[in-house]
């Protein structure tokens, strides 16, 4: 039995229900269009109506604008860029500090080497409590609300840091500041899938999952120069500043885009409004209950990280890359400090050549890669398996190591000019970027229901071997000496050159083996099947519709 339509309604009453234009939510639905579809159930306990995103009516023009993945084009792309933006300051964040230890150690004097490398991997030990927190928090309270919740103590504690009187201090609070600023590294990630079918995911997934590269890259640059020019309290100023900036600029204008909460907070004005029983998807076998549900979802990363193998070795892999790049933080300045006898300004610039990888890596997903994935799926019927985002994989795998070597056995003697090395980095920085791209993308494709629990357990993990494997960096070098400990980190990241030819190869048959990839792929396969119904409409259809569509104002 199907809802009755609403009569007797005045069209005034009907706008004052729908919900108002702000800053964080242009696109609204009319409220008239909400209340009077006629949705499946009996509006009772035992039968009630069950809430879905409306459909669009392609020939008058209808769409229900709330439902993230219709936000217009251009709003995705802003939102994009915000969550990215987030993204890149908190990473950079974790690394700036690393270049003023030198100036930490003189107005704290007297401690190990492990000591003061805790300042950076103290704000890394938060990266692996916090997206165990954040990223279910955001599948139950949304994505929006848990920016917000985390940013406003990210800044406080960052700020914190600048009046640190000891090494203990500072060191607890950037550990705070991690453990809530890591909610950008997984609920991002979580954003752009709520907002973007997979055939127009990869372009925004590359330009995000650059961030937590290009950030630890670039921050010894201005950390380097700032705390020679003016003492490393105003490197953590500028960190405390970037933090507020972040936080204004995610309250104010970044979208709740997580379908089941959006539906939920529908299905109770709904329920308010007509006083029948209105319940999301999701909720329909039990009544929700926020506490069970967000205890649930705290297993489900764990869950998925030790049940589902392509997560488990897709993540090691990411996690050694990731811990390699924070190793580098203590090879380069051996290189170009303690060698070549560069200020630590000048040796924080020989970083670039990471970022310049970086941006290789991402112009060729750009330019190259991501037309022709687009390119594949009109070829083949709007559905391509999550195994066609890794062939960049490929490539960055075996960019990675060569540049490990390159950089290791030209670092020194310094007779060797510096440009050499710093070559060696650039297949550095395009090997990570390609291999993080694609992996990333893998993962949410083959995972879309649950992204944000993939991504928080891949994050976890990488955060875990940023921590404990640069506490070794210092003993292995002077153990092996610079040319062997780099060949060393080289032929880790040789071991895992297999990991993505044989999920490449195999990965299909692996994934019908899960539960959770299954259902991401049903869905995937669904949604293009819509998608092509929608493209082989008849082209005078195509112009009524064009001739009846509408459109909501924005402000």
């Amino acid at each position: 039995m199907n809802q009755q339509n609403i009569v007797g309604k005045g069209d005034e009453e009907y706008e004052d229900h729908t919900l108002k234009h702000k800053p964080w939510m242009i696109n609204v639905t009319p409220w008239k269009e909400i209340i009077n579809y006629k949705y499946d159930g009996q509006g009772t306990e035992e039968s009630p109506y069950i809430i879905k995103w409306l459909p669009s009516d392609e020939v008058k023009g209808f769409i229900d604008y709330e439902n993230p993945m219709t936000f217009k084009f251009k709003y995705k792309w802003i939102t994009t860029i915000i969550a990215a933006i987030g993204t890149l300051g908190v990473t950079i964040s974790s690394s700036m500090l690393s270049a003023a230890v030198w100036d930490i150690k003189s107005d704290f004097p007297g401690y190990n080497n492990y000591t003061y490398i805790m300042v950076t991997s103290g704000y890394l030990i938060g990266f692996v409590i916090g997206p165990l927190i954040w990223a279910p928090g955001s599948e139950v309270f949304g994505r929006r609300n848990m920016f917000i919740l985390t940013y406003i103590p990210f800044t406080i504690f960052n700020a914190a840091c600048c009046g640190s009187k000891n090494i203990t201090t500072l060191i607890i609070f950037r550990t705070l500041a991690g453990i809530f600023g890591s909610s950008a590294t997984v609920n991002s990630g979580g954003t752009i899938a709520d907002m973007f079918p997979a055939h127009q995911r990869g372009l925004a997934m590359g330009i995000f999952a650059a961030a937590p590269f290009q950030g630890p890259a670039i921050g010894p640059v201005a950390g380097g120069f700032l705390s020679q020019a003016a003492g490393w309290k105003w490197v953590a100023a500028l960190i405390a500043i970037l933090s507020c900036l972040l936080t204004i600029m995610n309250s104010t204008f970044l979208p709740e885009t997580y379908s089941p909460y959006l539906l939920r907070k529908r299905a109770d004005r709904l329920s308010k409004y007509t006083g029948k029983i209105y319940r999301c998807e999701q909720d329909v076998k039990k009544p929700l209950n926020k506490l069970k549900l967000f205890e649930n979802q705290l297993k489900v990363p764990w869950i998925l990280m030790f049940k589902e193998p392509i997560v488990l070795l897709m993540s090691l892999y990411l996690s050694v890359i990731y811990a390699i790049l924070y190793m580098q933080f203590t090879s380069f300045p051996l290189i170009f400090t303690n060698e070549r006898k560069w200020s630590p300004g000048i040796s924080g610039l020989a970083f670039l050549g990471i970022t310049i990888g970086s941006f290789i890596g991402l112009t060729y997903i750009i330019l190259y890669e991501n037309p022709k994935y687009t390119r594949l799926i009109h070829e083949k019927g709007e559905y391509l398996p999550p195994e066609a985002r890794l062939p960049t994989v490929l490539i960055g795998s075996i960019s990675f190591p060569i540049g490990l070597s390159w950089f290791a056995w030209t670092g020194i003697p310094i007779r060797i000019h510096w440009i050499v090395p710093i070559i060696g980095t650039v297949f550095i920085g395009n090997g990570i970027v390609l291999v993080f791209l694609g992996v990333m993308n893998y993962l949410v494709d083959a995972y879309v229901i649950c992204a944000a629990s993939v991504l928080a357990g891949s994050s976890v993990m990488r955060s875990i071997f940023a921590v404990i494997l640069p506490l070794f960096t210092v003993d292995i070098y002077n153990k092996l000496g610079i040319r062997w400990a780099g060949t060393l980190f080289a032929c880790l990241a040789v071991l895992f050159i297999p990991a993505p030819f044989i999920f490449y190869k195999y990965g299909s048959k692996i994934r019908r083996l899960s539960k959770a990839a299954r259902e991401a792929d049903d869905l995937g396969q669904s949604m293009a099947k819509q998608r092509l119904e929608i493209r082989n409409i008849e082209p005078h259809q195509n112009l009524e519709r064009q001739n009846h569509f509408i459109t909501t104002p924005s402000v």
